[in-house]
């Protein structure tokens, strides 16, 4: 398998085709961003570590029945995948109240919350992302009423799997976001990444934050907290 043409650079990864129109392959970077790219920075050795992460989490998700876009890992730092069209609906799960959760509703951070919370954004830089509604998905025609019931159940299995997953690794998972795409075949799969950078984990015993907050929040250690994470996954273990 080899490198193509760049179809797409995002805040985090770069995609690139490959000779199988079906297969898409990607880079993860250093780069780090926040608030909609109006942070930016770099974490040494983010790209390696998320695409390690990413790729353990796939694995295991695929081992519990849910079908998504990863194959297997090409290096440190990239990864193959299904090339899928990826809906512009952000699906994010909330255990406990953190992030935007307590700004737009004004409740304490850290409150756990008596059932998952399921939510849904508008993928669009230029809109920041804004939080839809069901009836506003339809409006916008961004995914059909059946694909919005598959990704709300997909991402409750997916936050009850990693849930025990995490816990016996001594993390709390408060909350995740999730991109969803269809493939040459017009399946729905899970893609995009799973990572310190687009959920939220907690430290069980101490609420140590492990995750992106200590990048938007200038907390410092930030490759530390992903180092964690990995190490708690089994790290080498898994290469």
């Amino acid at each position: 398998m080899n490198k193509g043409e760049m179809l797409y650079e995002g805040k985090a990864k770069k995609v690139y085709l490959t000779e199988d129109p079906a297969q898409a392959w990607v880079e993860y970077k250093d780069d780090a961003t926040a608030f909609n790219a109006r942070k930016k920075g770099a974490i040494t050795g983010k790209g390696e570590l998320n695409n390690q992460i990413s790729a353990f989490f796939f694995r295991f998700l695929g081992e519990q029945g849910i079908p998504h876009h990863f194959i297997q890992t090409l290096s440190n730092r990239e990864q193959l995948v299904k090339k899928v069209a990826i809906l512009p609906v952000e699906v994010v799960v909330r255990n406990r109240v953190a992030g935007s959760l307590a700004k737009r509703l004004g409740l304490e951070e850290g409150m756990t919350l008596s059932v998952p919370i399921v939510e849904f954004y508008y993928k669009s830089d230029e809109l920041d992302d804004p939080l839809i509604t069901e009836d506003h998905i339809r409006l916008l025609q961004l995914a059909t009423t059946d694909q919005v019931n598959q990704m709300r159940k997909m991402a409750l299995d997916v936050n009850g799997h990693l849930q025990k997953l995490m816990a016996a690794k001594g993390i709390q998972l408060v909350d995740f976001k999730l991109e969803f795409g269809l493939d040459n075949e017009q399946r729905l799969l899970l893609a995009d990444e799973i990572s310190p950078d687009t959920c939220r984990f907690w430290d069980t015993a101490t609420g140590k934050k492990l995750d992106k907050d200590r990048f938007r929040r200038d907390l410092g250690d930030v490759e530390g907290a992903y180092r964690e994470i990995w190490n708690r996954l089994g790290g080498e273990a898994h290469d």
